[in-house]
């Protein structure tokens, strides 16, 4: 059961990070779908958790993303809500 787990948290981070990355460069899914040369539906099931990508997938949008592959597969460091700010003292 634990490997179920540990793919699913897989699958979790790299959803984030190319949703992040992606809104960080200001592209849409479709422009990301085009530069990566996949299916905008295909990132869209990505960053909604929907689809186990293969290595060489990871690398295309990696590098439309001006990225590396292993900077989409490290955990965020804040939790899942970013837009959380701390209250001042």
């Amino acid at each position: 059961m634990k490997r179920a787990a540990d793919d699913k948290e897989i699958i979790r981070i790299v959803a984030l990070n190319v949703r992040s990355t992606r809104k960080a460069a200001g592209l849409s899914q479709e422009e990301l779908a085009h530069e990566a040369e996949i299916d905008r539906t295909y990132i869209s099931q990505v960053e909604r958790q929907r689809r186990n990508l293969t290595i060489s997938v990871l690398a295309r949008i990696a590098r439309a993303l001006a990225t590396t592959p292993d900077k989409l597969l490290i955990p965020p460091v804040s939790g899942p809500d970013r837009s959380v700010r701390k209250r001042r003292s």
